[in-house]
Order: C-alpha cells, then sequence, then structure tokens
C-alpha cells in the first residue's frame, strides 16, 4: 500500500513540477514574443500603407528611401523575431519530450505495481475465496478488521487504474502537443525563408531608390539646404518669442515686486505716523521748542534699503506659479506622451548621411503618416506663435508649456490661433502633402536655458509604439 501511495505522490509531483515549470518558463516568454510580433506586424502593415502612397508617384525621394529604411527595419525585426520563436519552440519542445519521458517510466512503475496487486490477489483466491477468509475469523472483531483489509484492497486496486488512465492521458495529450509543436517549428522555418526573400526585395528596392537619387545629387543637396535653412529659420523664430515671453515675465515680476514693496512702505509710513500721534499723546505738556527741535523731530528721510534695491531683481525665468507648475507637470511625463500623429519615425533627431556624402540634420523628428491626418497637441500648453515657411515647414505652430516648447511643422492647415489654451490630444491642424507624395510632420521639443532654448529629443518623450 505504501508503495502505491509513493507512486502515485512521485507521479503527480512530476507532472505537476514538469507542467509549471514548462508554462512558467515558456508562458511569460512566448506572451512576450507574441506581443512583440503583434507589435512588429502593425508597423509593418502601417509602414506598407505609407510607403504605398510614395510609390504612387514616378520619382523617387527622400521620403521614399526613409520609408523604405524603416521598413527594411521592420522587416529585418520580423526575422528575428521568428528566430527567436524557433529558439523558443526548441525549448517548449524540449520540456515536453521530458514530461513525456517521466510520464512513460511512471507508467510502467504503476503497471508493475498493479502487476503485483493481481499476482497476490490470485495467489489468495486459489488458497481461500473471500468469502472464506472473511467467515474462517475466530472473532467479531476479526472479521471486521478482514471486511476492512479486503474492501482497502479492492479500493487501492480501484485507485491504481484510475492513476494509471489519468497518466495515460497526460502522456496522449504531451504526445500531441510535440506533434504541433513540431508542425509549429515547420510552419515558422517555411516563415522565415518568405520573410527573408521579403527582406532581400526591400534591399533591392533601396538600392534601386538610391540609385535614381544619386543622379540627382544636386537636387537632393539643394533640397538639403533649403531644410537646414528652414530649420534656422524656425529656430531664430523660437528664440526671438522665448527672448520676447522672458522679458514679459521678468516685467511682469518686476511691476508686481514695485508694487508690493510700494505698498510696504506705505504700511510702514502709516505705522510710523500713528506711533508718532500716540507717543505725543502720551507726552506731558512741555514748552514751546525752537525751529531746530522741531525739525529734529520730523521723520527723516530714510536711504532706501537693500530690500527695496533687490524690488528689480526677479528669478530667472520670471515664470509665475502656474507656469512652473506646468512645466514640471509636463517634464514628468517624458516618455509618456501620446505620439502627435499615428506612424512611424522616418528621420530620427541629430545628423545622419542619408545618402552617400548628403548630411542632414534635423531638430526634432520627422513623422510619416497618411494624407488629411490630423495634429494633435502632446499635453496642455498655450499657442505662442503660428507661422508659414513657404518652401519645407509650411505652416508651423509653437506650443508652450511653462518653460517647455512643442513645434508641430509641416501642415497643411491650421485651427488654432496664437494665445489660445490647448488641452492634450486637442487638434492643432492637418498634416501636409509634399509633390512626391510624402505626408509627414516634423516635431520638436525646446526647453528655455537663459535667453535660448535647447534642442531636445522628441523620440524620448514620446511613449514607446
Amino acid at each position: 500500500m505504501n508503495a502505491i501511495y509513493r507512486i502515485r505522490f512521485i507521479s503527480f509531483l512530476i507532472v505537476g513540477l514538469l507542467t509549471a515549470s514548462l508554462q512558467g518558463f515558456a508562458q511569460k516568454s512566448r506572451q512576450q514574443l507574441e506581443k512583440e510580433k503583434r507589435e512588429n506586424l502593425e508597423r509593418l502593415q502601417e509602414l506598407q500603407g505609407v510607403l504605398k502612397k510614395t510609390t504612387e508617384q514616378k520619382r523617387a525621394s527622400l521620403g521614399q528611401l526613409k520609408a523604405i529604411k524603416q521598413q527594411i527595419n521592420a522587416q529585418n525585426r520580423k526575422v528575428e523575431l521568428i528566430n527567436e520563436d524557433l529558439k523558443l519552440m526548441d525549448n517548449e519542445l524540449g520540456e515536453l519530450q521530458k514530461a513525456k519521458l517521466e510520464l512513460d517510466k511512471d507508467l510502467s512503475k504503476l503497471r508493475e505495481e498493479y502487476a503485483k496487486m493481481i499476482y497476490n490477489a490470485a495467489k489468495r483466491n486459489n488458497s481461500l475465496s473471500e468469502l472464506s477468509f472473511l467467515f474462517s475469523a475466530p472473532t467479531f472483531n476479526q472479521f471486521l478488521i478482514r471486511y476492512k483489509y479486503l474492501k482497502q484492497y479492492t479500493d487501492e486496486r480501484e485507485k491504481q487504474v484510475n492513476e494509471m488512465k489519468k497518466v495515460q492521458s497526460l502522456m496522449i495529450s504531451k504526445s500531441t502537443s510535440i506533434s504541433n509543436k513540431k508542425k509549429d517549428q515547420e510552419n515558422a522555418l517555411q516563415s522565415r525563408i518568405a520573410e527573408g526573400k521579403n527582406l532581400e526585395q526591400l534591399k533591392g528596392e533601396q538600392d534601386k531608390v538610391v540609385k535614381e537619387l544619386s543622379g540627382r545629387e544636386k537636387e537632393i543637396i539643394a533640397e538639403v539646404s533649403e531644410v537646414r535653412k528652414s530649420n534656422k529659420q524656425l529656430e531664430n523664430a523660437l528664440t526671438r518669442i522665448i527672448q520676447r515671453e522672458i522679458e514679459e515675465r521678468r516685467e511682469r515680476a518686476r511691476a508686481a515686486a514695485r508694487e508690493r514693496a510700494n505698498r510696504e512702505k506705505a504700511e510702514r509710513a502709516e505705522r510710523d505716523r500713528a506711533e508718532r500721534e500716540t507717543a505725543a499723546r502720551n507726552k506731558p505738556t512741555e514748552k514751546p521748542r525752537d525751529n531746530n527741535e522741531v525739525a529734529k523731530a520730523e521723520p527723516e528721510n530714510k536711504p532706501e534699503t537693500k530690500k527695496e534695491r533687490e524690488v528689480e531683481e526677479v528669478n530667472e525665468s520670471g515664470m509665475n506659479e502656474a507656469e512652473i507648475k506646468l512645466a514640471s507637470s509636463f517634464a514628468a511625463n517624458r516618455g509618456r506622451l501620446p505620439w502627435p500623429v499615428p506612424g512611424f519615425i522616418s528621420d530620427d533627431f541629430g545628423t545622419k548621411e542619408i545618402m552617400k556624402n548628403v548630411n542632414q540634420e534635423n531638430y526634432g523628428i520627422d513623422i510619416q503618416t497618411k494624407a488629411g491626418t490630423s495634429v494633435h497637441a502632446v499635453y496642455d500648453g498655450v499657442v505662442m506663435q503660428v507661422s508659414n515657411d513657404p518652401t519645407i515647414m509650411k505652416n508651423f505652430v509653437f506650443v508652450q508649456h511653462g518653460d517647455y516648447y512643442t513645434v508641430y511643422a509641416k501642415l497643411r492647415s491650421v485651427s488654432v490661433q496664437p494665445g489660445q489654451r490647448l488641452k492634450a490630444r486637442e487638434v492643432i491642424g492637418v498634416v501636409a502633402t509634399d509633390g512626391e507624395g510624402v505626408s509627414e510632420l516634423n516635431f520638436q521639443i525646446w526647453k528655455e536655458n537663459k535667453n535660448k532654448a535647447n534642442r531636445l529629443n522628441p523620440e524620448s518623450w514620446l511613449r514607446p509604439r
């Protein structure tokens, strides 16, 4: 009996541990991998939709080249994820086979124990029937003991049969899982081959576009020069806005400080006058004083105190409490800001080589999207300026968030006005589409630094996608 209990305990302990190990090991990794695969597939579909619009144009463009590069990156990631999936399947298959092997060993032990039970029962039946065994008991107590023994023995045989059935069922389940996993592996291998071909096709398209653009090198260099010029104009405009805003803040702070100082001075003078009147009423009558004594009794015009001279000195930014709170809140949301438009980053922040010997600096990031897409504010703020650049940036909007600024450029139309207060996700305008079919928003983030502003990488401020 003890052997049966021991085998049953070991059986389900092994199966339980192996199953839990397999689920715990694979599930977390599997869920994470499947999530990445879904996200990458969505990104690829988005890229394909945008690229389809740009390739409808007969001429190759920088926008098309950017989209192809991003699609190649996404396709590369798709192949990498398939390879990760295959490795994970190998691990899962190994765990399943290990579990099946342990179940097979356990079933063999159960069968051996069951065979012994049947053999012992057969021997007993040959020498003495169960009824004879019961009624040959010398006392009633012995009869009850023998009855309980036989019942327990019969129950254990039934339990042993049930245990074997359970283990057999688990083995069938594991065998089915192994078979399915092998099919999944085969499908993944076929998928890797197909996606590898798609990747090579994209690289071929990229080479074709690069070759065509290389033949128009002078035109591309001129376009890059226009972008550089537009960036500089935008930076100068933003610098002027910031300088004006800082000076206005400081003037407001100085005026408030002067008003506060004058009020305190008047209150102090009133207190002095009241004190002199009280002192005069309480003082005994004296003989009239000469003019010199009267003059001495008059309050002196004290020189301006250090505190009063500091009225003109205000804090560096001059921001009021609400502006400080807004700036702090904006900064706290770094990495969590919503995207101004759906799409993909077609051009990163900073300077990079877009073609051989052709470098381009981006003060923000470019986000390619579909034509006619609405542009949304990424955070609460105030519209500082709406301007127009007929060349590259088209319409652009500056939004202030305390001492932070967001810039939305390459807009076809604008639906906000200077001074307007915005809420996060409120529509600012509609993205523009250039002559080559590229619909792209230029998004920038700036931070005040004394009388100018520093450029920040917007990608690190937007929530991951």
